[in-house]
């Protein structure tokens, strides 16, 4: 759960309508992809590791064991296969090469995976709490608790160019609201829960609570979201996803001034 969706719950349906074109919380590795293309976005800042689980038969245990595999993913222009490009990149192996990719929606892969007719789905919330509850497959790479992914930041917020350009009093209080709600999940899990299925944001709410309570919200003082940018950007030149460099994507969509002046103000 995405903590500016906790901010984004509490709008009018107009506010609602005009942030959507302002601010997006999205996984680190496809707004480098977007940045490379053109799009208008400038990265703030991150906001939680972990959210990805990867799921897998027997015969997969680690991520070397994908190779010669049939790995599931939702599509390909997915941030899930971004993120299973990376993790195979990160220990040698090619996603076009080395890999079966095959195509089909969330719940077609779960059954698929029971079924034994794949050997890996990568899961992201509520996916993981539902298989671990149906004990189907078992966990390869939880990217909240394994290394190195849970030494980067997942989501991260991007705001359009422009009106990060002209309104910086806006965009650093939006941001500011968007940390304080992260908080707020790490501390009241439960509250959270309870309003993002009140919401129809989740249907269950131990699904929902299990997830909130996972994925460490609190710690986005600590992660050096240049860094991930970086990570991820290299992993991704590595498969031939991004021709750019790092630091050349890095000095064309990101301005770190506002989540500077917070982590000062924001201490304690």
């Amino acid at each position: 759960m995405n903590p500016s969706r906790v901010v984004f719950l509490q709008l009018s349906k107009r506010e609602r309508l005009r942030a959507k074109a302002r601010f997006n919380g999205h996984f680190a590795a496809p707004l480098l992809l977007r940045l490379e293309a053109g799009d208008p976005i400038v990265i703030l800042a991150g906001l939680h590791i972990g959210c990805f689980v990867l799921f897998g038969t027997s015969g997969v245990r680690t991520i070397r064991d994908l190779k010669g595999k049939t790995v599931a993913v939702p599509a390909l222009d997915s941030s899930r296969y971004v993120f299973l490009a990376s993790m195979v990149a990160y220990v040698g192996l090619d996603p076009q090469k080395d890999l079966n990719i095959v195509r089909h929606p969330g719940p077609e892969s779960i059954q698929l995976l029971a079924e034994g007719k794949i050997d890996a789905y990568l899961g992201f919330p509520p996916e993981p709490q539902e298989m671990r509850e149906q004990q189907i497959g078992h966990e390869v790479i939880n990217s909240t608790v394994a290394r190195p992914w849970s030494d980067y930041f997942c989501c991260m917020l991007a705001g359009n160019r422009d009106f990060v350009r002209d309104h910086p009093v806006a965009t650093k209080r939006a941001l500011r609201a968007i940390l304080k709600a992260a908080d707020v999940c790490a501390l009241e899990p439960e509250q959270t829960a309870r309003l993002v299925v009140g919401q129809g944001y989740a249907k269950r709410y131990d699904y929902a609570l299990q997830a909130i309570k996972e994925i460490p919200y609190g710690q986005w003082r600590e992660h050096d979201a240049e860094d991930t940018l970086r990570f991820y950007a290299l992993r991704l030149r590595e498969v031939g996803m991004l021709k750019s460099s790092p630091q050349e994507l890095i000095a064309q969509g990101t301005d770190w001034r506002f989540i500077k002046e917070i982590k000062r103000e924001l201490k304690t």
